[in-house]
């Protein structure tokens, strides 16, 4: 709402004429006057013809007196006391924090000599110069944008010195009109290169359409110029020169490429088995060095030896680069021999023209175990998931699977290592498995001791759980108050009420495909093929399924994956929850909506082979890898694209496997140049024994996390994380000086080259000079005034009535009728 100040002024004006909206309304009103008068001075013509001439003209001057007196009654004379607004301009500035604004110019890399292009800009807005120089006219609304356009905050324009600032319309006032204290921006923060694409032209477009209709001075634009999506920019240019509103462009990075070849990423299993070769794969990218051959080696060591020493020697090839950008995968084949974790080194014998050295190598984690997976199935009856995917696991010979079909007769054989005909009722045995896939189970079959040992398998032995919702037995369950441990568990939160039949969209007619959101299409556990977007294609080639389970939503905390496509079942704005996953204690749980993952077979049986491979794999890495006896460190992907947040969870015990109790625990951070931070991770409220911390992944490569167990000698939990820039911010990350050129160009601004040239380097006016003050000044309409209403009124019924009296007296001495 508006904040006012007390500025005011008083107008009058006549309320009837503000009804008048034609030109004939007034001719009507001046006739009808001119007639009323005509009339009167013929009357008093023929009356006063005896009466001396002063007598006469002075009645008629009393009759007209009286007559408008009734014409000011009709016109309506109305005090208001309008409030003076003042709009002030704006300047909007627009932060482009896509993936490619992460890169550091001087190598051509994201592995930092010099700031990247980003903290080039932050490192601007956080000098107070160059903010406060376009306050001094302009209220600042910031903005960032990527795939989307997100606001920031508003900075009020500075009050002048010496004067009383007028009312402004302020959006830092609340709904009571106080005004709000203004907000102290993390620049670090706010602006974190993550967006995975660069919708330039759409972005600038919709910042135009919302903001249009106000006093927009200019927009301030920072940015690669690195459009990859969305609309074509000749449509903001359009959109700008019709608002009338000019783009100040900024340019950051470099204007070429340098020669350059680079480990773009390293993808090797998180296990593999002793005797059971695996494949690692390499992924070179280089600019510069088309067709030029060069050595790619391959080493490995021991967990924990000297990460300086590159270790064993595996296997060298011989590889010829590929044209601009263009990823050439090299593929090994490793045959593990003895048990343990190695690191997997991959080397690029660069040549001498290479610009980067420190991009030249990538390091992999693969736990050499000497056991197989088990796996428990749990299905309230053989439907065709199960079916499928108990056939399939029997056929790993790196899986042990049993099998507990709840509706199965005493003696019925299935495909399995065992069949149990009930839930494990003791510790030694549910702690043999690792993962449990749970088909519409009937919960309501376990008692309370099966209950408890199923949760603390999972908060604390790492054990994962994929449940799969059904329409036969979750509305028995789901409400049941004995299973609160049971629903805990899932990630979603359920209905208060049961759910009917026909609401939770089993059997329809027409299959609706899975809607990944952002953290499905980067969750590798979900890919059916080597890469984001080969695996999209092929998502987007699945008809679809043909129902779901309603469910209130996601709980917080957990990550929705995927939603059901159809538009008539949306609640809100959301669809219907399909795929989703959370962290539960140290172990994890996913939820599919319903059991149809098997209709992947029509494209291809290896789809559906791979997809739950992947999961239990996903679901079940904390017992895989488990790092030490007194605890596990957990992340929830072993990949991120650069700007990702990275939850780092660490269930540990002390001396005596009793959760442990400490204020913080300390992991270490070492960034892929070999910089490093400490990270303090804190209590989780919600589960003893479990830490939790978080850091931005701001520079591409591998990161290694270190956590000493508390109160050991030597006990150390390690993982390693990849972090990778995406092939699209890839292709094209110089600086598009046409772009930005013609941005600036065509809508009346500047184009500015490199962030510190908007204070007036090189040769540059200071950009906050160009923007024009476009301040607006308005009156706001106030209410009529009721007292001055009504004293006019009882002052005019006065005046007519003394007239018509005095008229009426004079006429009665003058013996007239």
């Amino acid at each position: 709402m508006f904040h006012l100040l007390a500025q005011t002024r008083t107008t009058y004006e006549l309320a009837r004429l503000q009804g008048y909206t034609e030109r004939w309304h007034y001719l009507v009103l001046a006739a009808v006057c001119a007639a009323v008068v005509a009339f009167a001075v013929w009357m008093y013509r023929r009356d006063s013809v005896e009466l001396r001439r002063g007598t006469g003209a002075l009645l008629l001057g009393l009759r007209l007196l009286a007559l408008g007196g009734l014409l000011v009654f009709y016109l309506q004379p109305e005090k208001r006391t309008e409030r003076k607004v003042v709009h002030n301009s704006r300047a909007l500035v627009l932060v482009d924090t896509s993936l490619s604004m992460g890169l550091h110019d001087a190598t051509g890399s994201a592995v930092p000599a010099t700031p990247n292009r980003l903290e080039q800009v932050t490192d601007v807005l956080a000098d107070s110069k160059f903010i406060e120089q376009l306050r001094e006219r302009h209220d600042v609304h910031l903005a960032r944008f990527d795939a989307d356009l997100n606001r920031i905050a508003v900075l009020k324009k500075l009050p002048q010195k010496g004067t009383e600032p007028a009312a402004q319309a302020s959006p830092a006032a609340d709904e009571t009109g106080e005004e709000q204290d203004e907000p102290e921006i993390d620049w670090q923060a706010a602006l974190v290169p993550q967006g995975i694409e660069t919708r330039l032209g759409q972005s600038l477009r919709n910042l135009i359409n919302d903001e249009r209709t106000g006093p927009v001075s200019g927009i301030v634009l920072f940015s690669d110029g690195g459009q990859n999506a969305g609309i074509d920019p000749a449509v903001a240019i359009a959109a700008a020169r019709e608002a009338e509103i000019p783009i100040y462009t900024v340019g950051l990075g470099s204007d070429r490429r340098p020669a350059n070849v680079r480990v773009g990423d390293l993808v090797a299993p998180s296990r593999a088995f002793p005797g059971d070769s695996f494949k690692i794969t390499g992924y070179l990218q280089s600019e510069g060095l088309t067709d030029r051959t060069l050595s790619v080696e391959l080493y490995s060591r021991a967990a924990g030896s000297d990460r300086n020493e590159d270790g064993r020697l595996e296997a060298s090839q011989r590889v010829t680069l590929g044209g601009r950008g263009e990823v050439v995968p090299v593929k090994f084949d490793i045959m593990p021999d003895t048990p343990g974790r190695r690191v997997f080194r991959l080397r690029v014998k660069a040549p001498a023209e290479d610009s980067n050295a420190t991009d030249d190598m990538q390091e992999a984690d693969v736990e050499i175990v000497d056991r197989k997976t088990r796996v428990l199935l749990v299905a309230s009856g053989p439907t065709r998931e199960y079916t499928f995917l108990r056939n399939q696991l029997k056929r790993d010979k790196d899986v042990l699977i049993d099998v507990w079909l709840q509706s199965a007769q005493e003696g019925v054989s299935q495909d399995a290592n065992a069949i149990l005909e009930t839930f494990p009722s003791t510790p030694q045995e549910m702690f043999e498995y690792d993962c449990v896939v749970a088909f519409d189970p009937d919960w309501k079959a376990l008692d309370e001791t099966q209950v408890d040992l199923l949760e603390r398998w999972v908060a604390e032995k790492a054990g994962g759980l994929i449940a799969l919702a059904g329409p036969v037995e979750m509305d028995r369950w789901v409400q049941d108050p004995k299973l609160a441990k049971i629903r805990s568990l899932y990630p979603v939160e359920f209905n208060r009420r049961v759910v009917l039949f026909e609401e939770g969209r089993f059997g329809s007619t027409v299959p609706w495909p899975i809607d990944f959101t952002r953290e499905g299409l980067e969750g590798e556990f979900l890919w059916l093929a080597d890469s984001a977007i080969a695996s999209e294609q092929i998502w987007g080639e699945f008809p679809g399924v043909f129902g779901y389970y309603s469910v209130r939503g996601a709980k917080p905390g957990a990550t929705v994956y995927g939603r059901y496509s159809d538009p008539e079942a949306a609640s809100g704005n959301d669809q219907p929850v399909y795929l989703a996953g959370q962290f539960y204690g140290s172990g994890r749980v996913f939820y599919l909506g319903s059991g149809e993952i098997w209709r992947l077979r029509a494209l291809d049986d290896r789809y559906f082979e791979q997809f739950y491979t992947q999961l239990i794999r996903h679901v079940s890495q904390g017992r895989l890898l488990l790092g030490s006896s007194r605890g596990m460190l957990l992340v929830d992907r072993d990949r991120y694209l650069l700007g990702n947040t990275v939850v780092v969870r660490a269930q540990l015990s002390d001396p005596q496997f009793e959760p442990l109790d400490v204020p913080s625990v300390a992991l270490e951070v070492v960034r892929p140049d070999s910089t490093s931070e400490t990270l303090q991770m804190t209590p989780d409220p919600a589960r003893k024994g479990m830490y939790v911390g978080q850091f931005t992944a701001l520079v591409e490569g591998t990161y290694r996390l270190a956590l000493p167990v508390p109160d050991s000698e030597d006990d150390v939990l390690t993982r390693r994380i990849q972090v990778r820039v995406p092939d699209i911010e890839r292709e094209n990350p110089e600086r598009n000086d046409a772009l930005l050129s013609e941005l600036a160009k065509r809508t009346g601004g500047l184009y500015y080259v490199g962030a510190e040239t908007v204070l007036g380097a090189a040769g540059m006016p200071p950009l906050p000079n160009q923007l024009q003050d476009r301040t607006e000044t308005t009156y706001l309409a106030g209410v009529t005034d009721r007292d001055f209403e009504f004293d006019w009124m009882r002052g005019l019924l006065v005046f007519i009535c003394g007239a018509l009296c005095l008229e009426w007296l004079i006429r009665r001495l003058s013996k007239l009728a």
